[in-house]
């Protein structure tokens, strides 16, 4: 930081009894008052360089020693003191601390060019241009020290001057920044790191008063030239640097007036930060924005904050991770340690989005995503809040019913939840059990998981019972869907040599025609003959079924092998019979084929 020396003599100046005097030889002719220090001082020293004290001397007379009060003196007696030391031509260092009120007091004892060549006006306004709004930590300060003297700031152009020096170097890209600024992120080093960060900037900004810092925010963000997510990076490291904890908060509730005072200003940093979020989702993390709705109602901010925040939270509350949830309760009635009612709140209003956006789009997948997302959160969040000796279980299951049918894909986080509720929890009613464990859908659980349940000693017999029965309802249903679709393959099968048989049997037709002529009598002759034994492998066949079916019975298998082998029976009678039909039917062609060809020789 630069600092500029005027004057070359020692310090001469003394206190005497609440009395500031020089050391000389020369009796002190000029008194001052400022405030409750008294100014033994030389006319001769001070009045050629200030025009005030040329005026307010001249309206007296000579002998009269009359004290010269200036109570309104900016910067107080340190101020004054400084115009006066130079006056003597005592060195003095002025650097960005102190050049605020030392321009401020010179300004009100009016030690311009006119009074006289070279004065304290000149020399200071030349370094505040030159040094401090040249560099970055230096315009910081500056504008720090403008902060106890706002109005004369603001008046003299100081508060305007900083703020566009600190604004044209955070638009600087990074490449180009050259001098030293304050960033202690755990984990960075510079060794490590020789580029600049994006956000170099965030932490010597987050150094001044809430007002200042948003003029700072404001004019960045109308250039449009950082994107929002370095904006909401200022705003978190700002909050995380003056706002409390929510446990700080929570203990100091019942402290003296001086905390509500202190709680006033944390409202107000609160209150303007929640109005320069950035209206770009992402700009600030979900975990930002909770631990912000965590603190509002210990402060008492206004409604329209709190509404701002639970909107904004419920936005990106699918991004959000269990510990960004972890917040003890505000409420003093609340027994139990976790705020349940915030979550519930961010959850209801996150559904209601997604509603508005979405209505009645329950097959949209991007909804699906983001509310099972935010189901998967809400488990694992339950998971936590169970192990809360003083968590009731009305509002355990409230928390939890509150996540949509759609937004569980399967209970399975849902169950261990209550499993944890109930190991906690030994000595819960009946009644309670039963409402608790009401939430669970057997069917929506796996079958691992639904094993262990099976076997859970801390869940209720009618929970027991439900798993047991739709154990077995699903096994059934198994087995069931097993047969059909082995009936359904042999169907198939089935059908498929029929029709491959019949084919094969059109085209041997018809290339053997005169072939199955010649052998028409032989097949005649012989036909009887198959007939008999096809009958008695029909009988043999229907007997062997049967005693299969037997067999089967006594194992307990009979449902699903003999029905199969008595269908194949049955297949195989209807393939025969069909065969003995063409038998008889070609035997009737040939016979009236004969009666023909004996018509024809008698003719």
């Amino acid at each position: 930081m630069k600092f500029m020396k005027l004057g070359t003599r020692p310090d001469n100046f003394y206190t005497e009894q609440a009395t500031r005097s020089v050391v000389s030889d020369v009796h002190a002719d000029l008194v001052i008052k400022i405030n409750d220090t008294t100014y033994l001082l030389h006319k001769s020293s001070l009045l050629p360089k200030c025009g005030l004290l040329q005026r307010l001397c001249s309206d007296s007379s000579d002998s009269e020693n009359v004290p010269q009060e200036l109570h309104d003196m900016p910067g107080g007696a340190d101020a004054f003191e400084l115009c006066a030391k130079f006056c003597y031509g005592v060195s003095i260092n002025i650097s960005a601390h102190n050049f605020v009120p030392a321009l401020c007091a010179a300004k009100l004892l009016q030690m311009n060019e006119s009074v006289e060549k070279g004065n304290f006006v000149s020399k200071l306004e030349a370094f505040f241009s030159s040094c401090i709004l040249e560099g970055w930590k230096d315009s910081i300060a500056a504008l720090q020290a403008t902060e106890k003297l706002p109005e004369w700031s603001e008046n003299l152009g100081i508060t305007r001057k900083c703020i566009d020096s600190i604004i044209e170097k955070i638009l600087t890209p990074p490449p180009q920044v050259k001098w030293s600024y304050t960033y202690t992120r755990p984990g960075y080093t510079r060794k490590h790191h020789h580029s600049v960060p994006k956000d170099w900037w965030t932490e010597d900004v987050s150094d001044l008063n809430i007002d200042l810092f948003r003029c700072i925010i404001m004019a960045i963000r109308s250039t449009y030239v950082l994107p929002p997510q370095l904006i909401g990076e200022a705003l978190h490291v700002y909050a995380c640097k003056w706002l409390p904890g929510i446990t700080k908060l929570k203990n100091s509730s019942g402290s003296a007036a001086i905390t509500e005072e202190s709680k006033a200003s944390n409202r107000k940093i609160l209150e303007t930060i929640v109005s320069m979020i950035p209206a770009d989702r992402g700009s600030v993390s979900a975990g930002f924005l909770l631990r912000l709705l965590s603190i509002s109602s210990l402060l008492g901010v206004s409604p329209v904050t709190k509404t701002e925040l639970v909107k904004r939270a419920s936005i990106q509350f699918e991004e959000a991770t269990v510990s960004d949830l972890l917040y003890p309760s505000t409420s003093s009635l609340d027994q139990n340690f976790y705020d349940i009612d915030l979550v519930l709140e961010v959850l209801e209003s996150f559904l209601k989005f997604w509603k508005r956006i979405y209505p009645g789009a329950v097959d949209n997948r991007h909804l699906l995503k983001s509310i099972r997302k935010v189901g998967k959160l809400i488990d694992s969040y339950l998971q936590v809040v169970a192990k809360d000796d003083n968590m009731p279980v009305s509002k355990f299951v409230s928390l939890a019913e509150s996540v949509p049918a759609i937004g569980r894909l399967e209970h399975d986080d849902l169950y261990q939840a209550i499993n944890i509720y109930l190991k906690v929890h030994p000595d819960l009613s009946k009644a309670d059990k039963k409402r608790l464990c009401g939430i669970l859908e057997c069917q929506r659980l796996t079958p691992e998981v639904r094993a262990h349940a099976v076997k859970n000693e801390f869940l209720p017999l009618r929970t027991v019972v439900q798993l047991l029965y739709f154990e077995q309802e699903k096994d059934s249903k198994d087995t069931t869907s097993s047969k059909l679709q082995k009936s359904h393959d042999l169907l198939l099968g089935a059908k498929k040599r029929p029709a491959t048989r019949e084919s094969h049997g059109k085209r041997s037709l018809i290339n053997k025609e005169e072939f199955n002529r010649e052998q028409l009598t032989r097949r005649t002759s012989h036909a009887e003959g198959r007939e008999k034994g096809q009958h008695k492998a029909k009988q043999s066949d229907t007997k062997l079924a049967l005693d299969l079916e037997r067999k089967m019975v006594i194992r307990g298998d009979t449902e699903e092998i003999g029905s199969e082998k008595l269908r194949g029976s049955k297949e195989e009678r209807m393939s025969t019979s069909k065969l003995d039909l063409d038998t008889k039917n070609n035997i009737q062609r040939a016979r009236s084929k004969k009666s023909e060809h004996g018509r024809e020789k008698r003719r």
